[in-house]
């Protein structure tokens, strides 16, 4: 009983402080984006964690004293439905362009028909000879 009287009665050597407003906003913004932690603001500016935490349920936008904040990770059925109708949409675009693509080759094709010419080349094959002499490709002109 006796130590605890003698530690109540310590005096201490600290003089009164007092932190400005705008200080304590900005340390408040630091815990809440997650910068700095309560215990390292107590420790490197000794004050009680307990004042920071006033200062914290004061200021802090996300961190208000008796509200409830309930933090859910997203249900596995809406995570499920968000990439199913993004599968659908991957295959909706995929089935477009291969759409255009079969189109594509289907007027080269009607091309090499129509004007006798070898549109589609493989890499390294020669011209044709009409090319080669410097004619025009088209006919009649």
């Amino acid at each position: 009983m006796e130590e605890k009287k003698a530690f109540r009665s310590k005096p201490t050597n600290r003089p009164v402080r007092y932190f400005s407003e705008s200080f304590r906003q900005t340390k408040v913004k630091e815990i809440d984006r997650n910068l700095t932690t309560v215990t390292s603001v107590s420790r490197e500016y000794e004050v009680s964690r307990s004042a920071v935490y006033k200062w914290i349920y004061k200021y802090s936008f996300y961190r208000k004293r008796q509200i409830r904040q309930i933090i859910e990770p997203m249900s596995d059925t809406n995570k499920i439905k968000e990439l199913q109708a993004k599968i659908r949409e991957l295959e909706r675009l995929v089935g477009q362009k291969q759409i255009q693509l079969e189109f594509k080759e289907k007027m080269i094709e009607i091309a090499e028909e129509m004007y006798h010419i070898d549109i589609k080349k493989k890499l390294g094959s020669k011209l044709s000879n009409d090319l080669e002499k410097g004619e025009k490709n088209t006919p009649g002109v």
